[in-house]
């Protein structure tokens, strides 16, 4: 069952999404939407999630919905793993956000279970060597997060340039915003 659970990333997302949010029901397009992930990779696993038992599925208005089976043997185990898995994550974010220096804290990529260009974006004075000893402490995964710090002046050009990268960070629903101080910077360049 283990082995059917953990192999691959694709899984791993559908595993968040589904155990985290257990009084949810999903279809298909949505989730490949959701994860940005190919259908085909969705529908295998989704397949393989609901052979062990973990999810049930329903058609409704001629779509195909999947819920969490709530009497699976080890839901409650598995999004206590999930949520201490997570939470490793939750260590890096407090102290990064807690530095000084830091004017807008942005999360992508590993942090919402993606794959990005970059996994943090730090802008402002922040000391690159806190940050990456910060990642290194309490990055008990040993995946690699990939950061980004720009400073204030170069941010401000980069949204007045509207610059692709930072565009498309900002306007992606999953990105986390933890930290802003340029709110009023931001929302006169990016409606």
């Amino acid at each position: 069952m283990l082995k059917a659970l953990f192999s691959s990333n694709t899984r791993i997302k559908l595993l968040k999404t589904f155990v985290l949010n257990v009084e949810e029901e999903y279809f298909i397009r949505e989730l490949t939407r959701k994860l940005d992930e190919q259908i085909n990779s969705i529908r295998r696993e989704l397949d393989n999630l609901k052979k062990i038992g973990l999810l049930k599925s329903k058609v409704r208005n001629r779509k195909k919905y999947y819920y969490v089976n709530k009497d699976f043997i080890i839901l409650d185990d598995l999004k206590n793993m999930l949520l201490k898995a997570m939470s490793t994550n939750d260590q890096i974010i407090k102290k990064i956000s807690k530095m000084s220096g830091v004017d807008l804290l942005v999360l992508s990529g590993i942090f919402v279970g993606k794959e990005t260009q970059v996994d943090l974006l730090v802008v402002g004075d922040a000391d690159k060597d806190v940050i990456q000893a910060h990642i290194k402490e309490y990055n008990k995964h040993n995946k690699e997060v990939k950061f980004t710090i720009i400073n204030q002046k170069d941010f401000v050009y980069r949204l007045e340039c509207k610059d692709k990268f930072i565009y498309e960070l900002l306007k992606d629903e999953e990105s986390i915003v933890v930290v802003n101080k340029l709110k009023k910077e931001i929302d006169s360049y990016i409606k």
